[in-house]
């Protein structure tokens, strides 16, 4: 089933009101302009599937809005970015799923997005283990090119604040983008100091472990949780090359 199939038969919950609401309203309206049948199923989807699916297609909307800010970070929207945007899309929600998600984007795009309203609605909705995990996506599609541009970063760190996201855990997601540029990265995604001791790092590791694993985001579908593994998966591939440097 691709991304709008599930929308409209699932309905939105909290994305549905605020800012994120008046930017997807309009975007819709421009997607179905006209079409009655995608009206009735919204609002029966609506009434039916609340507790099943509203909170996997509100993370997925706000993504999507998230996303377009970051593409639209430095003022233009290049090729380059779009293609790596695609692969993302492709890789996270199959091929029709991507056509319909990048419809949405699209759309969105032309939209004028306020990241601070967005992000704080978004950390007035989402518990704090899903918002690292938007923090971490971002990231990753910032990333999808090989390089993190300032720009990207800069909307990201706006993102990140107004989410309430700690400093902390906003430096150990980058750092794990970084790893050709800095020598310290490894440190960083733990949340360390070069200094530590190795007893320090086994203590992180397990602390990362928890907060990181992919069963906190297990109930916004598979594709969210497939990104949550890569992260859990740079947590121990940090880990495992300060042991080895270390050789502990």
């Amino acid at each position: 089933m691709g991304l709008l199939k599930k929308i409209i038969a699932g309905g939105l919950g909290w994305t549905l009101g605020g800012p994120i609401g008046a930017i997807i309203g309009v975007v819709f309206a421009s997607l179905f302009d006209g079409d009655k049948s995608f009206e009735n199923q919204r609002v029966e989807g609506r009434s039916r599937s609340y507790n099943s699916n509203r909170g996997t297609n509100d993370f997925q909307v706000v993504l999507l809005v998230l996303m377009a800010a970051v593409v639209k970070a430095d003022g233009r929207v290049l090729k380059e970015e779009l293609s790596v945007v695609k692969r993302f899309l492709i890789q996270n929600y199959g091929e029709e799923g991507a056509r319909e998600a990048w419809q949405i984007l699209n759309q969105l795009l032309k939209q004028n997005i306020n990241v601070a309203e967005v992000a704080t609605q978004c950390g007035q909705n989402l518990n704090y283990s899903v918002r690292l995990q938007l923090i971490n996506m971002l990231f990753s599609v910032a990333a999808g090119d090989g390089s993190v541009v300032d720009s990207e970063v800069a909307v990201i760190k706006i993102i990140a604040r107004y989410m309430r996201v700690s400093d902390a855990d906003l430096a150990s997601i980058a750092a794990m983008f970084v790893t050709q540029s800095n020598p310290d990265w490894a440190y960083q995604v733990l949340e360390l100091s070069s200094d530590c001791s190795n007893e320090d790092i086994k203590k992180a590791y397990r602390r990362m472990a928890m907060k990181y694993h992919p069963d906190k985001v297990n109930s916004l579908g598979e594709e969210v949780k497939q990104s949550a593994t890569e992260k859990f998966r740079k947590v121990k591939e940090a880990y495992d090359y300060l042991k080895q440097q270390r050789g502990f």
